[in-house]
């Protein structure tokens, strides 16, 4: 790791994963321990969790294209190796989620990946990315497939925080597609949703209940878009910035008793321009 040069981004956006079939593969025990030390830094590395993910879904039978992926990670890990996430005290609790989805990101399956981003207050507290057990049929489908596993996340979240005395009345979450938010909030099942398997549909009875509030965000600032697909060096740093994951540096111990603390508030993350979703 030393002697390796670091990298920008945890995954290259020219060519997509697939599983490469006439590949040379390559030791799949090791590629195995890799993933899962990698899995295991996921806990507090959200910025490599769409990278990881991605690469784990070709444990079977690596080849040296998945191999080198893998190790572009490191190489990424070892350029930001003294940042972390960071939660500061003083701040609301306010539970806020934002969902997003790739139309047809796997390349094997044609399937997309859902990626979702929960916070409490502006502290990043629960992210996923997840290829999702469907085949959607249009880019409208895959962000509501999204927007369901996003609203179940944070019911489980707010069903936890109850016991804790903390009591949420209305939970916004944002998405970019106001296609998506249009099924969402029509309580009217239409011939052209009908397809779509009846889980997925739960989210039509809270957002009737008002228990959860829908807001279109523009894809510029959609923060779960890191959690879909890789991305450009600039728009990967931006989103990286937004979510707050990486924007303190662990610095040594005396400093930080030095500082006690005295961290400058940042601009909200929620302050973005948005409409509100007709219901």
């Amino acid at each position: 790791m030393e002697s390796c040069d670091p990298v920008g981004t945890p995954m290259e956006i020219k060519d997509k994963l697939d599983l490469d079939q006439n590949g040379t593969p390559v030791d799949a025990t090791k590629y195995r321990s890799m993933i899962g030390a990698l899995m295991y830094l996921m806990s507090s590395r959200p910025d490599i969790v769409h990278a990881t993910c991605l690469c784990a879904r070709y444990q079977a039978k690596p080849t040296k294209k998945h191999l080198k992926e893998v190790k572009r990670i490191f190489h990424y890990l070892w350029g930001t190796v003294n940042m972390g996430l960071w939660y500061t005290k003083d701040s609301g609790f306010e539970l806020t989620g934002f969902s997003d989805a790739d139309y047809a990101g796997c390349k094997d399956t044609f399937k997309s990946t859902s990626g979702g981003a929960q916070f409490l207050s502006e502290k990043l507290v629960s992210w996923s990315s997840k290829k999702q057990d469907c085949t959607a049929l249009s880019t409208a489908e895959s962000k509501y497939v999204s927007l369901s596993a996003c609203c179940a996340q944070v019911r489980w979240m707010r069903t936890q925080l109850t016991d804790y005395g903390f009591h949420f009345n209305k939970i916004l979450i944002y998405c970019d597609s106001k296609s998506a938010i249009a099924i969402s909030c029509n309580p009217v099942q239409h011939s052209r949703t009908k397809h779509i398997a009846f889980r997925y549909h739960s989210i039509k009875e809270h957002v009737e209940k008002g228990t959860i509030e829908l807001y279109f965000v523009k894809t510029d600032y959609q923060l779960a878009d890191i959690f879909t697909k890789a991305l450009p060096a600039n728009r990967f740093n931006y989103l990286v910035r937004r979510l707050e994951v990486l924007l303190k540096l662990i610095l040594p111990v005396y400093r930080i008793r030095r500082w006690h603390y005295n961290l400058t508030p940042t601009e909200s993350k929620f302050k973005t321009p948005h409409a509100r979703s007709s219901r």
